[in-house]
């Protein structure tokens, strides 16, 4: 468009020159001006009269002549002059949209050199070998995927797009880029069951490109790699190097398998970011069945962790997601909560990069829940769960399966959540609602809530603890999960926890007036 403009440009100047050349060869082709008789020409003040056309006996008017040729120059001039002003605003537009076009010129280019130019080793497609470089045994089934680094134009773009549509009550949905890559990173050791898991991964996925699903292996279980690799080019497999046993205290060697999770998470992380070169992924174990929503859940709420600091994750799960303890026709309902959930947990990068560094040698999830990690920041969790398990064997020896876990209810609703609304979520929206419908409920003893006829209504309404003690009583005896880490219980948010109760919504909580959690509450 713009070399089109600027050719039609040079065109007008052109014909511009052209014709004041044709109208000077005139001029001066024309014979000399004299009195009449003499030459034939006619001058003005003579005795002719000024007149247009042929006079008598038919000689020409000159003098007729010149006025009407003056006139025509006149009419020309004009038709110049403004000839000159368009091809004028013309150039300036032409010169902006040049300055423009350089502009965004060079910004791509930067863009592009962030994208393939990583600093001291380029970023490696899920399809490369990472054999020569870590000494890794990958399995090159992956078609190679676009990747967007961490911190780029592009990121900050969108950020800066998240921010300002909060601020015009835009919906966060419509600044969500859709080219954000998530990977799906499956954490794998020797269950061939894994086989449930990636089969609803890939059921369920939108995309391969902009969903890449890479099974990270650890115990070197031939079987369970054999199933890994009958999904060919469909995931991505790679396999942790160091499978020896880990020096522990003599206390802890019935502990050993922590220690390996603890080791292998960080070695399949550290792939994903500084490997693969990924700016966020969302983490399954291989014994985690998916919602047909999953992927969904995570694109939409991408854009609210990148745009909150106090968000520090995104889970599918809910600790508390029983059959019984939640709403089946609030689907869509989405909380923030103080306790870190995993089971199926997206991360950025950024936090990856401050948390690698101290990483725990064991129990990484309870490390995860302490203070000096959270540093008040909280998670995002929905009511009715996104993934669930159906591993019972694993380093727990199934006990924690058997008392709560198989009882976690599975969303069978899609919901769009990338075309809601969700900035609710953010801090200063959700403190102020959240806080006021709790402690403008009716306080109710926990008789009240068991005995059918006393209470009318769905709630909301609030039970008040006052001590550990307290919590751990009423959360038995209301049937949701009463231990505590770091002294936060598990799905609270300001150590409030929201749950249904016999068909009533009922909020667990502390005196008004809360400020912050008492490790020693654990």
């Amino acid at each position: 468009m713009v070399r089109k403009k600027g050719s039609l440009i040079l065109c007008g100047a052109f014909l511009f020159v052209a014709w004041n050349a044709l109208l000077l060869l005139y001029l001066w082709g024309r014979p000399p001006i004299g009195r009449l008789g003499e030459g034939g020409g006619a001058e003005p003040g003579g005795k002719e009269e000024w007149d247009v056309g042929r006079g008598k006996g038919g000689q020409v008017n000159l003098a007729g002549e010149v006025i009407r040729l003056a006139e025509e120059v006149e009419i020309q001039l004009e038709t110049q002059k403004k000839l000159l002003k368009q091809i004028e605003s013309h150039r300036a537009v032409w010169a902006r949209q040049k300055d423009v076009g350089k502009r965004e010129t060079e910004d791509t280019k930067e863009v592009k050199q962030e994208v393939v130019h990583q600093p001291q080793k380029p970023p490696l497609s899920l399809g490369d070998s990472v054999d020569d470089r870590h000494q890794t045994h990958v399995k090159h089934t992956q078609k190679p995927v676009h990747t967007v680094p961490t911190g780029s134009k592009v990121e900050q773009h969108q950020a800066i797009e998240i921010k300002e549509g909060i601020g015009e009550n835009h919906k966060l949905a419509s600044v969500a880029s859709p080219e954000v890559i998530i990977p799906i990173l499956v954490i794998a050791c020797d269950r061939v069951t894994v086989k449930r898991s990636l089969d609803r991964l890939i059921q369920y996925r939108p995309s391969p490109e902009l969903y890449p699903i890479i099974v990270s292996q650890d115990c070197g279980h031939a079987e369970t790699a054999r199933v890994i690799g009958s999904y060919g080019d469909q995931v991505t497999h790679i396999s942790q190097p160091d499978l020896s046993d880990i020096r522990v205290r003599p206390e802890h060697r019935k502990f050993q398998g922590y220690y390996k999770i603890s080791r292998h998470y960080q070695w399949a992380l550290n792939q994903v970011f500084n490997t693969f070169s990924q700016s966020t992924v969302v983490i399954v174990e291989d014994d985690l069945e998916v919602a047909q929503d999953f992927f969904e859940y995570f694109r939409a709420l991408y854009p609210i962790l990148r745009a909150d600091p106090t968000l520090w994750c995104v889970s599918a799960w809910n600790d508390n997601g029983r059959d019984a303890l939640v709403d089946p026709s609030k689907a869509e309902l989405l909380y923030r909560t103080d306790f870190f959930p995993g089971l199926g947990w997206m991360l950025l990068k950024e936090m990856w990069d401050e948390l690698e560094p101290k990483w725990p040698s064991a129990f990484w999830d309870d490390w995860m829940r302490q203070p000096e990690q959270r540093k008040d920041r909280s998670c995002i969790r929905p009511e009715i769960s996104r993934t669930i398990t159906f591993g019972r064997k694993g380093v727990s020896l199934g006990q924690f399966f058997d008392q709560y876990l198989r009882y976690i209810k599975l969303n069978t609703e899609f919901v769009p959540f990338t075309k809601q609304d969700l900035s609710y979520l953010l801090k200063e929206r959700y403190d102020e609602k959240f806080i006021k419908e709790v402690y403008s409920a009716p306080l109710v003893k926990i008789e009240d809530l068991q005995q059918a006829g006393i209470l009318k209504g769905p709630g909301p309404y609030r039970v008040e603890y006052s001590s550990r003690d307290s919590f751990k009583i009423f959360a038995r005896n209301l049937g949701v999960m009463d231990d505590l880490k770091s002294g936060v219980p598990r799905t609270g948010y300001r150590a409030i926890v929201s749950f249904l109760y016999r068909g009533r919504r009922v909020c667990l909580a502390p005196p008004e007036g809360w400020t912050q959690y008492d490790i020693s509450w654990s």
